[in-house]
């Protein structure tokens, strides 16, 4: 029986000794250079001793003028000697001692690159981000047809300079409203009325919103072959109305298994559709209805993970279509031990990707293994911004005031990864606000 301590080998011939992932998160410690930093290195051999099989790092960036967040890790054009020793340095601290596997996220963070970098960001269509405060995202340019060639080729080089300097993979970001996520969202693709019925990668038809990132996935297997592993980062739904939708999904994870896909992660939602807001919450009422609305289980929820409901549907449509199967990695939501063992005993999915959780105890993956825990600490329900009787902010009609738990939430996250990556402990005592 598959349990967390099972091996698995991926398609491409990438060995994973657990089924335990530390999941991407955003670490925001690139030099002004956008290069990696001996930081990144001390916080990913932290994350290695911790007993993950395998390790995905946060947003990698294939153009330096679209970021996610200003500290974000870019190979952007040709990589000197000193950036490439430095990407290497940070692939061997993540494989550590042990047989664990690094795949780098590449991502281009489209139209909602980061307004304190970029208030001229691009997009699959001209749609602004309406569902966010003012400020945070300036209005997009409608890419061009060459535009989006150009961003293929970029991925595809991104990749290379990865492979070229010890990463075993790399996995692209087509999830949560990035640029290849927002290509497949029909809300962000207008491009039909704006360049005609004509245009490759317009909303009407699927195939054609799937194209830029099929082409990236063609184009980096291309550049790095067989050996390497290509991950793609998948919404199961976009989670509003008019968005990428579970069924769409579905066609997008059995196109990328016929395009030889090794690793697809499950996830959902976009910064517009409130999965910031709402998972970064205690207490995720809101976010918990959309999927009920869309056809989750109550089951699942007493299951803990967030998207495994999905997994389930697009695992039976994997199986039925034509072996072999492109391995499920679904992230959001896993605690305890009993889950994860029962999801990877059912075969609802193949690895368990943890986040938040190892930014309190970097050694949880290990401690799950060994049974030293049963269950990765709940953080989320201890952090909040201010005293106790703030936590009416949480329901605050305006979206702006609901913001300020999150950003108290999320700037313990942060003060904890730049901890581990400065001292190799966590932020313990550090309160959010």
């Amino acid at each position: 029986m598959v349990d967390i301590a099972s091996p698995l080998r991926l398609p491409c011939g990438v060995v994973l000794p657990n089924r335990l992932a530390k999941a991407a998160m955003t670490e925001a410690l690139a030099d002004d250079l956008g290069r990696a930093t001996p930081e990144l290195a001390s916080l990913y051999a932290q994350w290695s001793d911790g007993g993950s099989g395998l390790l995905v790092t946060g947003n990698v960036q294939v153009d330096r003028r679209y970021v996610e967040r200003p500290g974000n890790v870019c190979i952007d054009g040709a990589q000197d000697d000193a950036a490439r020793a430095r990407l290497a340095a940070w692939a061997r601290a993540a494989k550590g001692t042990g047989a664990a596997a690094v795949i780098a996220q590449i991502s281009h963070a489209g139209r909602q690159s980061n307004g304190m970098v970029n208030m001229a960001p691009v997009g699959p269509g001209d749609v602004a981000m309406t569902e966010m405060p003012s400020g945070f995202f300036g209005a997009p340019h409608a890419m061009t047809a060459a535009e989006v060639e150009e961003v293929v080729a970029r991925f595809a080089h991104a990749a290379k300079v990865c492979a070229e300097c010890g990463f075993d993979g790399v996995q692209l970001h087509a999830a949560h409203g990035y640029l290849l996520s927002s290509f497949l969202n029909p809300r962000a693709n207008n491009r039909a009325s704006l360049f005609g019925e004509g245009d490759p990668y317009h909303a009407g038809e699927l195939t054609r919103r799937a194209r830029p990132l099929m082409d990236a996935v063609r184009a980096v297997r291309a550049a790095c072959g067989p050996a390497f592993c290509i991950s793609v980062k998948l919404n199961s739904a976009d989670f509003q109305e008019g968005g990428l939708t579970a069924d769409e999904a579905r066609e997008v994870a059995l196109a990328l298994q016929r395009e030889g896909v090794d690793l697809l992660e499950l996830t959902g939602g976009n910064y517009e559709s409130g999965i910031y807001f709402d998972e970064t919450s205690a207490n995720p009422a809101s976010l918990a209805e959309k999927r009920q609305s869309a056809g989750k289980r109550e089951s699942t929820r007493l299951r803990e993970a967030y998207f495994l409901e999905y997994a389930v549907g697009i695992r039976a449509a994997l199986d039925a279509a034509a072996p072999p199967t492109l391995p499920l990695l679904v992230t959001g939501g896993w605690r305890t031990a009993r889950a994860m063992r029962a999801a990877l005993a059912s075969g609802d999915c193949d690895v368990i990707g943890l986040g938040r959780p190892l930014c309190g105890d970097p050694r949880g993956a290990a401690k799950l293994l060994d049974g030293t825990l049963s269950a990765l600490p709940r953080l989320e329900e201890s952090l909040h911004a201010g005293p106790t009787s703030w936590r009416w902010l949480r329901r605050a009609p305006l979206k702006l005031l609901r913001l300020l738990p999150l950003l108290g939430q999320q700037s313990w996250y942060y003060c904890s990864i730049l901890a581990l990556a400065r001292t190799g402990a966590p932020a313990e005592g550090v309160g959010p606000l």
